[in-house]
């Protein structure tokens, strides 16, 4: 009975694990899509080369800034004349483009509030001429992430409310087994706490051993999606393990406390002859 419980809550277990996995990769892959967008900004043509290391220094401590490159406006001249087969230089008799920073910025800061006062920020800088960013990809995206946040919310809740009945039912399944030696101790004199406690202490180790049991296919699917498909569904941090972990066993051991307390509570208040009838 103990095995055939924990490989069941073990089962049940790895599905809360998935649900935790796909979290993290959804959120891996918002994350990708936001670090991508660029905050290009644009100095002034007259900024000389201390403005220049000046902006340079200061994007460095911000906190929204991920990574920056420097384009300087010779770099920039290149790549106009390469991408569109012109010399603007042979037409005005000087280099209209000017130095530039392309800035990636933090996942948390690339929404369209946040940019707005980053943009505010920069362009109060007085060797900053604008700041060119695409405005209605970040709304667009935006709107699909809060979209996609509360489908993936949804189906959640969904599945953890499945996964706990599930849990409960089968622990209240091992209980029933355990019905008439639950009521030969209380007609012996046993307090409702002294019946609860080996139930309780049984099934709480149940649900470690249940949720170490379910991390490790889940731990083996995350490494062959990676080994051999090249899929790396989220990022191999500590911080990501711990909370797939934690969550996995947490979940088994607080369902398989308060389903063992509740089942134990039923058969305790139940009298001898209605044992039979269930």
């Amino acid at each position: 009975m103990n095995l055939t419980t924990t490989v069941s809550v073990a089962l049940v277990l790895f599905l809360v694990g998935l649900e935790c996995v796909v979290l993290l990769s959804a959120r891996r892959v918002i994350d990708e899509v936001r670090q991508n967008l660029v905050l290009t900004v644009v100095m002034r043509a007259d900024a000389d080369t201390s403005q220049v290391i000046r902006l340079d220094n200061i994007l460095a401590v911000e906190p929204y800034c991920f990574s920056r490159d420097y384009i300087s406006k010779q770099q920039a001249l290149q790549e106009h004349i390469a991408s569109l087969g012109e010399d603007p230089v042979r037409f005005l008799g000087y280099n209209p483009l000017a130095d530039a920073f392309e800035v990636h910025m933090v996942p948390e800061y690339a929404c369209a509030d946040s940019v707005a006062w980053i943009e505010q920020q920069l362009k109060s800088l007085p060797y900053v001429d604008r700041v060119i960013y695409q405005q209605d990809i970040i709304q667009l995206l935006d709107r699909n992430v809060n979209r996609l946040s509360f489908i993936l919310m949804v189906v959640a809740l969904i599945l953890l409310l499945t996964a706990v009945g599930l849990i409960v039912n089968t622990i209240r399944l091992q209980i029933y087994s355990k019905r008439f030696l639950i009521n030969t101790m209380r007609l012996v004199g046993a307090t409702p706490w002294v019946i609860r406690a080996p139930f309780i202490r049984r099934n709480i180790l149940l649900g470690v051993e249940a949720g170490i049991l379910a991390l490790l296919p889940l731990a083996a699917a995350v490494w062959y999606c990676f080994r051999h498909l090249g899929v790396l569904l989220f990022a191999l941090t500590w911080q990501n393990i711990a909370f797939v972990a934690v969550t996995v066993v947490a979940v088994g051991v607080l369902m398989t406390f308060f389903a063992s307390l509740f089942a134990t509570d039923r058969y305790i208040r139940m009298k001898t002859d209605k044992l039979y009838e269930i």
